[in-house]
């Protein structure tokens, strides 16, 4: 059973000054995947970057709130999470576990921390790791452009970190696809 895992598409990435690569593509994909996961009965989680108190991203900051162009509906799991890896001091893994979940569709923001970490540590734990290919994005940096990274990413993690799928592919019922 496979649980859909939705990192970090809150208020101060998707709306910030740092505009993020195919933003728009990114939350229809997200959407579009939340549905899929609703029909088959999947579980969907939501993770929340949080910092320290005083910071920008102190929990409850209104940059911390998830963004308004998700279609939630009630049943999902949001959780905060302060390290990149959506594993690391939070109760994810025991909240998978409880509910059967042998595997995790990784989804989200940033694609070079949290999602590449997510999905590193989800293998490392026993998790199969599902990396949706076009279901993650990030911003351009001094060094690379998003669209590269992304891309280099999808080529790094797929195999020996992850299965890489594109999303119209994907199907929560289906453990193969």
């Amino acid at each position: 059973m496979y649980a859909l895992l939705i990192l970090d598409i809150q208020v101060g990435l998707v709306h910030g000054p740092e505009k993020p690569w195919r933003c728009e593509e990114l939350l229809a994909t997200v959407n579009a995947l939340m549905d899929k996961a609703r029909s088959a009965g999947a579980a969907i989680f939501l993770a929340r970057h949080v910092g320290p108190a005083g910071s920008p991203i102190e929990p409850g900051s209104p940059l911390t709130m998830l963004a308004q162009e998700l279609e939630l509906r009630g049943g999902e799991i949001v959780f905060e999470k302060r390290r990149p890896n959506a594993f690391e001091m939070t109760d994810l893994v025991g909240n998978l576990r409880s509910r059967g979940v042998t595997g995790v569709v990784v989804t989200g923001m940033k694609t070079q921390y949290c999602v590449d970490s997510t999905c590193r540590a989800a293998r490392d734990l026993g998790f199969d790791a599902v990396l949706v290919a076009d279901g993650h994005t990030c911003s351009d940096t001094s060094v690379m452009k998003a669209q590269d990274i992304v891309a280099h990413h999808n080529a790094t993690l797929d195999g020996a970190f992850c299965r890489l799928v594109r999303a119209e592919e994907w199907h929560f019922c289906d453990s193969a696809s």
